[in-house]
């Protein structure tokens, strides 16, 4: 057998129970926002112009545009269409931009903890420096939000093979870490069961537009064929479909015109799904579907 990562079993979407979304929809639909602060010469994080040394003021800029720009326009764009926002949230920005924050929050979008910033990854490090980053992302949310996070994605989507159990430890709910399903999966931790929540790996602004030089058209279309589909299948099982875009990304001016398309298409079908943030998909499932015996013991 080859090695595994004893987190859950495998399971064909064929062979589950059936369910609804709330109103007995078929297809449940959340957009996530990842807004992110990197530190200034030094870090990981995307690179526009790969291969320069630090400081390198060009790519701190293009991702710093974000904050100061694309992620307002963006709310903007969401207000108009009268969609809910899940924020995945690197907690520097409550000291770097709190204006932005706080704009999310009078919006009552879900904040999800990202971490304290995407110049750091969580792969790499000892156990107790991860559960030091989680606790403080925690607590930074908890302090602003007035509660804890229920949900995690780890910077640069790069968990370290304790992640979860340090996540369910700390009290989360669900995960967004794991890109492997179209419905929610239960997880095996030392800490109990925990959530994964369908998270789009394609239908992703990074690999999508930064990683393999996608266009704004082809990502509008991207998300529009992802959509039809899945709610053509969704008769069939019930089904999470994610969008994920960032506000130094889609938030170009030239992006949103396109991605303007993309919240149209959904608005023409509000009756036919469930639109949602990550957190209400976690709960919905979790009420209907509790978890089973297999993900209740500690991971061997």
């Amino acid at each position: 057998m080859l090695p595994s990562h004893n987190r859950f079993p495998y399971s064909a979407i064929t062979d589950r129970p059936d369910f609804s979304w709330p109103g007995g929809k078929r297809l449940a639909v959340y957009v996530a926002l990842c807004v992110e602060h990197f530190p200034y010469g030094s870090g990981l994080g995307l690179p526009y112009s790969p291969g320069l040394s630090h400081p390198n003021s060009y790519n701190w800029a293009w991702r710093e545009y974000g904050n100061r720009v694309g992620g307002w326009r963006l709310i903007d764009l969401f207000d108009a269409h009268r969609l809910p926002l899940t924020v995945l949230l690197n907690t520097e920005c409550y000291e770097h931009c709190p204006e932005l924050v706080a704009a999310l929050r009078r919006r009552g979008d879900e904040i999800v903890a990202h971490g304290r910033t995407n110049g750091e990854h969580q792969n790499g490090m000892s156990i107790e420096e991860e559960r030091r980053l989680i606790a403080e992302a925690t607590e930074a949310i908890r302090r602003r939000e007035g509660k804890p996070p229920a949900g995690w994605m780890s910077p640069g989507a790069h968990p370290s093979a304790n992640t979860e159990d340090l996540l369910a430890e700390a009290g989360y709910r669900y995960t967004l870490d794991w890109p492997m399903d179209d419905q929610p999966v239960w997880m095996r931790t030392t800490g109990g069961p925990l959530l994964s929540v369908p998270y789009p790996h394609e239908v992703n602004d990074v690999p999508m537009v930064v990683l393999h030089d996608g266009t704004a058209p082809a990502f509008a279309d991207m998300a529009i064929d992802n959509f039809d589909e899945m709610l053509r299948q969704s008769k069939d099982q019930p089904l999470a479909y994610g969008i994920t875009i960032h506000s130094f990304i889609v938030g170009q001016p030239f992006r949103i015109k396109q991605f303007r398309r993309v919240l149209e298409h959904l608005d023409a079908h509000r009756d036919a799904v469930w639109f949602a943030t990550a957190g209400q998909i976690a709960d919905h499932f979790a009420a209907l579907m509790p978890p089973p015996a297999t993900a209740a013991p500690a991971r061997p």
